[in-house]
């Protein structure tokens, strides 16, 4: 078998074409308009909940854009991949398997016919993301567009508030910044900001981007991150970065005068003001409630207490809001038992520890560090918000770090000849 020897991507990482092998040249690139589709799955997965806007939005009329844009995407991603050209791998086939399972949950229609439709969106959300594995090489294909779209929602906040200061900052979230232009709560801006946060500083890093260029985005990112006053995204930020730049402390200079001077840039920090960051992290909330974290153990006790048939622990209730006794469940491992059983959370524990695994065995590269940054980030976060049984952004990290961690394939000509006296058949894998 023809090609490089040190392939190590995700298991199954070959390109196969529906009936027929993929063997399309790829040296041109992916087109322009794959980054559009990826900003048309974030949209969609910036949801219809939030704060009051400056100007009215109906909540059917928000719901429509994010719908259309899942539909224009998916249908964008179709128009692309005419041929139908797909590459398995292990995340993509147990975000499969997540479907199905949820698709059995909700077929009981104990959460109503809602369910049903979250599982159509969820088909086309997962659908989407099989077209665009055709363009998955090991690359940063698709970190940039992940990087410019949730600026641009970002962008929309800072408006917001700058409009409206006091729309922006309300007092029935405490004064935290939320989306006054779009509906967005406090820990979603802030995710958005620590993500994007984090991938550049590792652009910048791998000298992939101009530091200017990056100072651009991180500087008004991280102002827009202490205004939501979210530890959770915080400690994701600094762990995820810590990681991540630690697995390139060893190949890269850059890498180690960054992370000595962060560490001391930290220390000083830490000792000169230590009493203002001991106020901004705790919110003004006394002990008992930061050690109840903020009434959310109440709700995760009550929902572990509930009685459950034994269909019901297997495969859950089916697709919700995320919710429980109509209060936010804000734990995606709760969520997923909620909603998707004990089959659902084995297999996002499975989808987890895949990437964990793969990127474990990848040599240091700025694309290993950049899925270690944003794996680490899921599993942190994912301890106080939902997300990660259900299309979402966090789902969308994941996936960019199994693209990220894909091996990279050689370009095939399409008029590559078969081997004399042996016939390729049709469906097998392409290995040439």
């Amino acid at each position: 078998m023809r090609g490089n020897p040190r392939r190590t991507g995700l298991p199954g990482g070959h390109a196969v074409a529906g009936t027929k092998a993929a063997a399309e040249p790829r040296s041109a690139g992916p087109p322009k308009l794959v980054g559009m589709v990826w900003g048309l799955l974030i949209l969609n997965t910036l949801g219809s909940a939030g704060a009051q806007t400056v100007i009215p939005l109906p909540r059917s009329l928000i719901q429509l854009v994010t719908m259309g844009s899942l539909v224009t995407a998916f249908a964008l991603a179709l128009a692309l991949n005419r041929r139908v050209c797909l590459r398995p791998s292990a995340p993509l086939f147990l975000l499969t398997l997540l479907l199905v399972s949820s698709v059995i949950s909700s077929a009981h229609l104990e959460s109503g016919f809602g369910a049903l439709f979250r599982c159509a969106r969820l088909a086309l959300f997962v659908g989407t993301l099989w077209l665009l594995s055709r363009w998955w090489g090991g690359g940063t294909t698709f970190v940039r567009p992940h990087i410019r779209m949730y600026f641009a929602v970002l962008g929309s906040v800072a408006v917001g508030l700058a409009v409206s200061p006091g729309a922006a900052m309300p007092g029935l979230y405490g004064g935290r910044l939320v989306g006054a232009v779009w509906p967005l709560t406090p820990p979603q801006i802030a995710q958005y900001a620590a993500v994007i946060i984090g991938l550049t500083v590792l652009l910048v890093l791998g000298r992939r981007t101009e530091r200017t260029s990056a100072a651009v985005v991180v500087v008004p990112s991280l102002a827009l991150l202490a205004l939501t006053h979210t530890r959770t995204a915080t400690l994701g930020l600094l762990i995820g970065l810590t990681l991540a730049i630690g697995s390139l402390v060893l190949t890269s200079a850059a890498a180690r005068r960054f992370f000595t001077w962060t560490l001391l840039c930290a220390a000083v920090t830490a000792v000169g003001f230590s009493s203002a960051l001991q106020t901004w992290f705790l919110r003004g909330q006394s002990k008992e409630s930061f050690s109840d974290l903020t009434g959310r153990a109440k709700v995760w006790d009550a929902l572990l207490a509930a009685p459950r048939t034994t269909g019901e622990q297997l495969f859950g209730v089916g697709l919700g809001d995320k919710s429980f006794g109509g209060l936010p469940i804000d734990n995606s491992w709760l969520a997923v038992y909620n909603e998707q059983g004990l089959i659902g959370i084995a297999l996002v524990a499975a989808l987890i520890l895949v990437l964990i695994g793969v990127a474990l065995l990848r040599p240091p590269s700025l694309e290993r560090a950049c899925a270690i940054f944003l794996i680490s980030y899921c599993a942190i976060a994912s301890y106080t918000e939902a997300g990660l049984g259900d299309a979402s952004p966090y789902l969308l990290h994941l996936t960019l770090a199994a693209s990220l961690l894909a091996a990279p394939t050689a370009a095939t000509p399409l008029s590559t000849p078969e081997p004399p006296g042996r016939r390729i058949p049709s469906w097998a894998w392409d290995r040439r």
